[in-house]
């Protein structure tokens, strides 16, 4: 067999030269492209869908699973591209269990440098950028809460879930609280459920469904006076 000839060693280098030009190009754009996303644009079927998968997958200690769920939330509700998502996605599995892991405040704070930036990654591709410090905060609060639900008033957790997706969205909380009292109350019953032994499958659909609710009515909040929008 004759060796390639000098133009084809030629074309052959052309090719695999424009290959890696234009990956690096994608890998650029892909992470350091500015982006302008309206985040109130999303799938609030699909998002309810992820969100009980990621329930699932953090409360049986499987971190791949999380990981996976979360780059696909952070596609589909916010946009990110698929690269950067998963550098988002670590920080944001990251916060969970440094968070599952700790006993008091003090452990729970190690969370928020990884929260803050999540949030940050956010709040950049939006066309309304957020306060993400503070978003941050609310998140860890009511993780906080949720854990230490017993110390705390019943209304307490609805109002921390809605006051942080207000911040996302630029509403008022008063407009979110249907979505934080559906969440919590998914919340409530997974909680009574594994206390009690074990969470079913029927459980899980009865979850799935709150959390579908849920997703809906802060859709359907934040889009209110958007009349180009109709509800998947």
């Amino acid at each position: 067999m004759n060796p390639p000839s000098t133009k084809s060693r030629g074309v052959l280098l052309g090719c695999v030269v424009s290959l890696s030009v234009a990956l690096i190009a994608w890998v650029a754009l892909d992470l350091y492209g500015h982006r302008q996303e309206n985040l109130r644009d999303f799938n609030p079927r699909e998002v309810a869908r992820l969100d009980t998968a990621m329930w699932r997958s953090y409360y049986a200690k499987q971190r791949v699973a999380l990981f996976f769920h979360l780059t696909e939330l952070l596609r589909k509700e916010y946009h990110i591209p698929w690269l950067r998502s998963q550098g988002v996605a670590y920080q944001a599995a990251k916060a969970a269990f440094v968070f599952k892991e700790g006993r008091a405040r003090n452990d729970y704070e190690q969370a928020l440098p990884y929260l803050r930036r999540f949030y940050s990654a956010i709040s950049s591709v939006s066309d309304a950028p957020f306060d993400a410090e503070r978003a941050a905060r609310l998140e860890l609060e009511w993780w906080i809460v949720h854990r230490e639900r017993a110390r705390h008033a019943p209304g307490d957790l609805p109002r921390l879930l809605a006051e942080t997706a207000a911040v996302m969205y630029h509403v008022p909380h008063e407009m979110l609280l249907e979505h934080g009292k559906l969440r919590a109350e998914a919340m409530r019953i997974r909680d009574a459920r594994a206390q009690a032994g074990e969470v079913s499958e029927q459980d899980w659909s009865q979850i799935a469904n709150l959390l579908d609710k849920s997703w809906h009515s802060l859709w359907q909040a934040v889009n209110a006076n958007n009349r180009v929008h109709q509800l998947p």
